[in-house]
């Protein structure tokens, strides 16, 4: 399965985060897209509409694991996707900001 290395994010790289709300609602990363991995089949077009179409999506979770199973999913969709590895605790272990909804800082739950 295609991985990327936090390091290697760069800004402005499309981020879906597919962890539940009460994670999300702790800390994201900022301008990222939330669609919880519960929901993601029904909110697809979500995703669609607001991914890059020329571009490459970025899927991330708590560690890993969710984001894999959603980035093997869109793949099979034809979709540019690759998995974030070690997910937000390594974004947030990387001094990657995390905020919460009202931009204030927030933790990886």
């Amino acid at each position: 399965m295609p991985t990327v290395e936090v390091a290697d994010l760069k800004d402005g790289d499309f981020l879906l985060d597919v962890r539940e709300d009460d994670e999300w609602k702790a800390g994201h990363a900022e301008g990222a897209l939330h669609i919880p991995i519960s929901d993601f089949v029904a909110r697809y077009g979500e995703l669609t509409e607001a991914a890059p179409q020329d571009g490459r999506v970025h899927v991330i979770c708590r560690s890993g694991g969710r984001s894999a199973q959603v980035t093997m999913y869109l793949a099979q969709q034809g979709i540019d996707a690759v998995n974030v590895d070690g997910g937000m605790q390594v974004w947030e272990a990387a001094g990657r900001p995390v905020v919460t909804d009202d931009g204030q800082p927030g933790f990886v739950l």
